[in-house]
C-alpha cells in the first residue's frame, strides 16, 4: 500500500523539492499551504493541498479528524515550517516553537500520530562552535544558541524529546542552497557583479547542503523509522568565503571580483539600521541584530558521522557541484 506523507511549509524553497522528492518516490503526497502561499513550484497535479491553522488548536484537530474520516492518518509528517527572518522576534516563538507544539498536541489527540515526525531544526540550536581550535561541533556538545532563531528551533526540539514515546527525528541543517533558493543567490549576484562581500578578519569556516542532498537524507532518515534524535545535516568538509568565492566566479565564468571585507562593528550598524527600517516599512529585512549574531559566527563546521551512521547520509553533490546545478537554474530563470 502506498505510503502518505504530509509536508508543512511546502511553499517554501526546501518544501517544494521535499514534495518532489516525495512523489518521486511514489508517496501519496500532501502539502500545508496557507490560502496565501505561492505555489510557484507546486504543480504537479499528483500534490494534494491541505490548509491546516496553527493558531487554532480546535480548528487544527477538526481539520485533521475531517482528513482522517476520508484519509486516514499520514504514514510520514515532515515539519518544515518556520520563520527565518521577522520584524517581530515574538514570531520565532510563536511559530518555530508554538506551531509545532500546536501540531504534536493535535495530532495525539485525534489518534493521527504519524510513523516518524521529522523537524527540519537548525545548526543555530548549538549556537557559536569553537573559534580557537575549529573543532566541529558534535552531538555531544551541549546547545547554547545565542540567538532568538537558534532559541525558537531549541524549544521545539525540546517539546518533541519531552513527548513520551513520540516518534520523532530532527535535522540540525547548516546553510541549504540551490535553486529557487533567494540568500545564497544574493551573494552569487554580487560575485556577478563583481563584488563578493564577506564579514570580519578572522579566519570563517563555512558550511553547507545542497537542497537535493538534504531531501534524500530526509527520506532515507523517515524510511530507516523514528530515531528519537537530533542529526547535523551538512556535507562533510568546511570552505572558506575564498573558496566559496573562487567556486562561484568558476562557475559563473567570471574572472574579476573584488573582494570587500567589511569590519563586524560596521557589519552591525548596518544590521541594526536594516532592522529598524524593516519594522517602520513592516518588511522582514534578511539583515538584522539576529543575523548579525550568525554572520560573526567562526566555525560552522559540525560532525555528521551520526547521520551517516544511522542512516547513511552520503551527500552526493560537492559544493562546485551544486552552484554549478544552481547558476544553470538561476542562468535559465532569469535571475542572472
Amino acid at each position: 500500500m502506498k505510503k502518505s506523507i504530509l509536508i508543512t511549509g511546502a511553499g517554501g524553497f526546501i518544501g517544494g523539492f521535499l514534495v518532489e522528492a516525495a512523489l518521486e518516490r511514489g508517496y501519496d503526497t500532501w502539502a500545508a499551504v496557507r490560502s496565501t502561499t505561492s505555489r510557484e513550484f507546486l504543480q504537479d497535479e499528483r500534490i494534494h493541498f491541505i490548509e491546516l491553522d496553527y493558531t487554532d488548536q480546535d480548528r487544527l484537530e477538526e481539520t485533521l479528524r475531517d482528513h482522517m474520516g476520508e484519509w486516514g492518518r499520514w504514514d510520514y509528517i515532515v515539519h518544515n515550517l518556520g520563520v527565518t527572518k521577522s520584524t517581530n522576534y515574538l514570531d520565532f516563538e510563536s511559530v518555530n516553537y508554538g506551531y509545532l507544539r500546536t501540531l504534536v498536541d493535535a495530532l495525539q489527540e485525534t489518534v493521527m500520530t504519524p510513523d516518524v515526525f521529522l523537524m527540519m531544526s537548525s545548526l543555530s540550536v548549538m549556537g557559536p562552535g569553537d573559534e580557537k581550535t575549529y573543532q566541529p561541533i558534535k552531538s555531544t556538545d551541549i546547545p547554547l544558541p545565542n540567538t532568538f532563531y537558534g532559541v525558537s528551533k531549541l524549544k521545539g526540539e525540546t517539546y518533541l524529546q519531552s513527548v513520551e514515546g513520540f516518534p520523532y527525528t530532527i535535522f540540525r541543517c547548516t546553510g541549504v542552497y540551490g535553486p529557487h533558493e533567494r540568500d545564497y543567490y544574493l551573494m552569487i549576484k554580487s560575485i556577478k557583479r563583481g563584488f563578493d562581500f564577506s564579514v570580519g578578519f578572522k579566519k570563517q569556516m563555512l558550511t553547507f547542503i545542497y537542497v537535493k542532498d538534504l531531501v534524500t537524507g530526509v527520506m532515507d532518515a523517515l524510511e530507516k523509522g523514528p530515531l528519537r534524535k537530533a542529526y547535523f545535516i551538512s556535507e562533510d568538509k568546511a570552505y572558506t568565503q575564498q573558496e566559496f568565492r573562487k567556486i562561484v566566479c568558476e562557475e559563473l565564468g567570471k574572472k574579476f571580483v573584488i573582494p570587500v571585507t567589511c569590519p563586524l562593528w560596521l557589519v552591525k550598524i548596518v544590521c541594526h539600521v536594516a532592522e529598524f527600517v524593516g519594522k517602520v516599512t513592516m518588511k522582514a529585512s534578511t539583515l538584522n541584530r539576529d543575523k548579525f549574531k550568525i554572520l560573526k559566527q567562526r566555525n560552522w563546521q559540525c560532525d555528521t558521522s551520526d547521520a551517516q551512521r544511522d542512516f547513511n547520509f552520503r551527500p552526493k553533490y560537492s559544493l562546485r557541484d551544486g552552484i554549478r546545478e544552481a547558476v544553470a537554474w538561476y542562468r535559465e530563470a532569469g535571475w542572472l
